[in-house]
């Protein structure tokens, strides 16, 4: 996986004319100008506040996806949730769920830079999950990212990242789909690991 310094700077949408940095976020943390329980994502220059306060079925649909992934990864990953993933300068997400490579010692001093799978778990925010983060992910490298949708009750799985044109960071998947319940999937990652798409999503109001 080739990293983010490689790569073309991207050119970020939505952010104001002058964009922060990485060490400015952590800067105005500890300078109090941001409370330490606020979630805020760098994306492009730009700070996003996570989606708050968490509904039940979002918060149940992270642990779900962290035990079935620490459980299909085992040893020699990290499954790390609602943690930075410090992608380039100008972009630190909070991805809810991200699978990376090591131990979790291996972090102590600096966020991951890569993953091998990262997911979000999207009901307000899908547009922007489906769109200017996959082109993030995508643009970082990732192989593999998944949108756990609570809206329809289905998982999006996004691979083979690529250049693309008109995307927000220049790149996109080129292969997309939707899994549904009663279905299963192994990550690319970890070919042999099957898990159930029900094992993901919490249940619905209706049942």
């Amino acid at each position: 996986m080739a990293k983010v310094q490689s790569r073309p700077k991207p050119t970020a949408r939505g952010q104001s004319s002058r964009p922060f940095t990485r060490a400015e976020l952590e800067r105005m943390y500890d300078a109090g100008i941001l409370h330490p329980d606020e979630k805020i994502e760098l994306i492009g220059g730009a700070l996003i506040p996570k989606e708050l306060p968490m509904k039940s079925a979002h918060a149940t649909a992270i642990s779900l996806c962290e035990e079935a992934l620490r459980q299909a990864f085992g040893q020699g990953y990290v499954v790390r949730g609602q943690l930075p993933l410090a992608l380039s300068e100008r972009d630190q997400p909070l991805s809810d769920v991200a699978v990376v490579e090591g131990s979790i010692r291996d972090f102590a001093r600096a966020h991951p830079t890569r993953a091998v799978l990262v997911v979000e778990v999207s009901e307000a925010t899908l547009r922007l999950d489906r769109h200017t983060k996959a082109s993030l992910y995508a643009w970082a490298g990732i192989p593999e990212y998944w949108i756990v949708n609570l809206v329809e009750g289905v998982l999006e799985v996004f691979r083979e990242p690529a250049p693309m044109a008109g995307r927000a960071y220049g790149y996109s998947y080129q292969q997309q789909a939707v899994y549904r319940s009663g279905e299963a999937i192994a990550p690319v990652a970890q070919p042999e690991a099957v898990i159930a798409v029900d094992d993901l999503l919490p249940p619905r109001e209706t049942e």
